[in-house]
């Protein structure tokens, strides 16, 4: 006896109540501890050229930090924010969604 595929709409209306329930008891707040444990692991190369990060907080899968230091200048920062931050946040934390810089 094969199982019929559930319909398009049903999956949907079972991610979103998925989404709710795991906002409703806290998800995010684990994903923000693994964010600030990768975020301990990059932040000494950006120290090493005089630059820092922060993690502001973490919101739909979007990670919102501020670069202190020579990062907060740098014509660089979105390079490094993009192609270093944020693809070590995604290989790591697949909830990730992107990296965005907050003053």
């Amino acid at each position: 006896m094969s199982e019929e595929p559930i319909p398009v709409n049903k999956v949907l209306i079972l991610r979103c109540r998925v989404f709710y329930l795991s906002r409703k008891v806290g998800v995010y707040p684990v994903i923000e501890d693994s964010v600030k444990e990768v975020i301990e692991k990059i932040r000494p190369a950006l120290q090493a050229d005089g630059g820092d990060i922060e993690l502001v907080g973490v919101e739909d899968g979007v990670v919102k930090v501020r670069l202190r230091g020579a990062c907060a200048g740098c014509p660089m920062s979105q390079m490094t924010l993009k192609m270093g931050v944020e693809q070590a946040l995604k290989k790591q934390i697949p909830e990730v969604k992107s990296v965005e810089a907050v003053e």
